[in-house]
């Protein structure tokens, strides 16, 4: 509460919502479930996940997970806005850091730390996947999506200079980016069991096969489409 221009007292929104709380103070329950839910989320959709499971991977029981987040919805819509706020952040960092860089330079160190933060937040690539290809859509009060940042993408990348106004040939060539690594990732146990390879040596591999395909084909001299 505020005092107001004639003393009186205003009284000022202050409640934050589950999901700030649980992002201000990451020892709190409600932090705890929440991690464990993106990881089950990822591993099961959104169908194949159940508020008991989450609970029993937190070990806690279920009451208490409702007490800290409501229905099954409502966890979900906070793993998708925490996802959405994280990659945000990462996209921002790997910005500053790639700006006035040569575009072949750009794409080596994106590559590098996008790689590196979706290889350790598995969940993400895991999600986005579910959404192109799952046939039963989430039951939450919102139309969420998993955000693919492709104009904030293409911007960093120099491919656009106007994030409000990205050409479709140039949104396709992010998405091929995009899908790229989603695939690697969340394909990981598969692939890796195909090649006999441990994780580290399996994630050298991604990096090196994105960079061998995606930089000389960004980095080429661009053409206008044909007719």
């Amino acid at each position: 509460m505020f005092p107001s221009n004639d003393g009186n007292i205003n009284w000022r929104k202050t409640t934050s919502t589950p999901l700030e709380k649980a992002r201000k103070d990451p020892e709190s329950m409600k932090a705890r479930i929440l991690t464990v839910a993106r990881r089950v989320f990822g591993e099961y959709g959104y169908h194949g996940t159940t508020t008991r499971l989450i609970a029993q991977r937190v070990g806690i029981d279920i009451s208490t997970l409702y007490y800290h987040w409501g229905e099954k919805g409502d966890l979900y819509e906070a793993v998708v806005l925490d996802i959405n706020e994280d990659l945000r952040q990462k996209l921002k960092n790997v910005e500053l850091e790639i700006h006035g860089r040569p575009l072949a330079e750009r794409m080596d160190i994106s590559i590098d730390r996008m790689t590196d933060y979706l290889f350790d937040h598995p969940e993400i690539s895991n999600l986005v996947l579910f959404r192109y290809f799952g046939k039963t859509r989430p039951e939450t009060r919102l139309d969420f999506r998993v955000p693919e940042f492709i104009s904030d993408i293409a911007r960093s990348m120099g491919l656009s200079r106007d994030k409000q106004a990205v050409p479709v040939a140039v949104k396709m060539r992010v998405l091929a980016i995009m899908n790229a690594i989603h695939n690697f990732i969340s394909g990981e146990n598969f692939f890796r069991s195909l090649l006999k390879i441990e994780r580290t040596e399996y994630i050298t591999w991604v990096k090196a096969t994105l960079k061998f395909i995606l930089i000389p084909a960004f980095d080429r001299v661009e053409q206008p489409p044909a007719d």
